[in-house]
């Protein structure tokens, strides 16, 4: 038996009066989701602990299985395992944006909290310069992809309120900066980056080219490295992730998951679609188990971009659903579940903790009445729940 996860970051969302009161899922045409989900299992799953905010962190360990108020202990941490930075039991890892900032009506506004999707090439070179300039005993940073960056605090504290850039969008910074024990630290790091970054090449270069240049750094998503039993300890199974996000790797690699970096794979529109497919029909031939996480349908949303979110599920469903449904077949038996992690409304531009539509479909050819498709009014009617969410694994899994 095979198992497959495929992961469409925060499709879901909440009817959008531009599309007359559809939801990006119902609007964008997906064939292959509505084939499944007409045969399948089809249900709603609350991703989200109540009492957690709705993070990719938190909602991702549930969608491999893993409870989060059990392990979850900070975002960055995950993304330091992914980049092959160890921490050691006093480090707190912090997320470091590479991130755009504009002086309007008296107030710095966070304009871009991606620096116009900054390369991962002009990425580096900023953060090895932060290095370079702050870098010390207390303070590192390690360069990552695009604009996910990472600094560690040696010794560092956890007791301090941040605030992650997606969600202040088009917002005054000021009453978001960090706050709490030792934050002080960390304000000046930011600020200092601003000169850092301003009297740098690259700055002009980008602005001269027309591109969004990154003028400060921002910092979240803090916390110490946690504990987590293998895959393979909890299921019995091998496995392997595929993703262009660190995060997602990360968790892999706590997991004890092998991690197969695809060429081209962005994290946004961009990304290697069929490379990803292609990559996880090869994954099941060595192993029992691959997770597949597109991102793109997550940053459309984020930058408020309706069109580009519904390009975005297209494409999760055209070239990794519907290329990974016929390539299965090749194995035999096999289950797939579907889904996003968290929904991200348009209207929000940030995560919501709203369920979000599953299904779970193993090879069924005749259709079940009823359903209209893949979409949240369609999973809502089936009236079924799953919650916990970390309970959809062993839904999968048949345990």
């Amino acid at each position: 038996m095979k198992y497959v996860v495929l992961l469409g970051d925060g499709m879901s969302d909440q009817p959008v009066g531009a599309l007359e009161g559809k939801t990006p899922l119902q609007a964008a045409k997906t064939p292959n989701m509505d084939f499944m989900a007409k045969r399948g299992t089809l249900g709603l799953a609350h991703t989200v602990p109540q009492g957690y905010a709705p993070g990719s962190d938190v909602a991702n360990l549930s969608m491999f299985g893993y409870n989060p108020v059990d392990c979850y202990t900070g975002r960055s941490p995950l993304e330091a395992a992914s980049m092959g930075v160890s921490l050691g039991p006093d480090d707190v890892a912090f997320r470091l944006n590479l991130v755009h900032l504009e002086a309007r009506g008296g107030k710095l506004i966070m304009e871009d909290y991606s620096a116009g999707h900054i390369s991962s090439a002009d990425g580096r070179e900023l953060v090895e310069e932060l290095q370079r300039q702050l870098g010390n005993e207390e303070f590192s940073f390690h360069p990552g992809v695009s604009y996910r960056h990472l600094m560690v605090w040696h010794g560092g504290r956890t007791q301090i309120k941040m605030t992650p850039p997606h969600d202040i969008s088009g917002q005054s910074v000021t009453e978001h900066m960090p706050s709490g024990e030792g934050a002080d630290k960390l304000i000046y790091l930011m600020n200092a980056s601003q000169m850092i970054f301003h009297n740098h090449p690259q700055y002009k270069r980008r602005a001269a080219a027309g591109e969004v240049p990154a003028n400060s750094i921002w910092l979240w998503g803090h916390g110490k490295a946690p504990a987590m039993d293998t895959f393979d300890a909890r299921f019995g199974l091998s496995g392997a992730v595929i993703s262009a996000v660190d995060l997602i790797k990360g968790i892999g690699v706590y997991a004890g998951l092998d991690i197969i970096n695809v060429p081209g794979a962005t994290g946004y529109l961009d990304t290697n679609f069929d490379g990803k497919a292609q990559a996880a029909i090869d994954a099941l031939k060595t192993h029992d188990f691959v997770f597949v996480h597109v991102e793109a349908p997550d940053e459309a949303s984020h930058s408020g971009k309706l069109a580009d979110k519904i390009k975005a599920i297209e494409l999760f469903d055209e070239k990794v659903v519907g290329a990974v449904l016929q390539g299965v077949k090749q194995f035999g038996d096999y289950r797939i579940l579907c889904a996003p992690d968290h929904p991200t409304p348009i209207a929000l531009m940030t995560h919501s903790s709203d369920p979000v539509p599953f299904v779970i479909y193993a090879g069924e050819e005749k259709e079940k009445a009823g359903v209209a498709g893949y979409d949240e009014i369609a999973a809502a009617a089936t009236g079924l729940k799953v919650e916990p969410g970390y309970k959809l694994m062993e839904m999968l899994l048949q345990r």
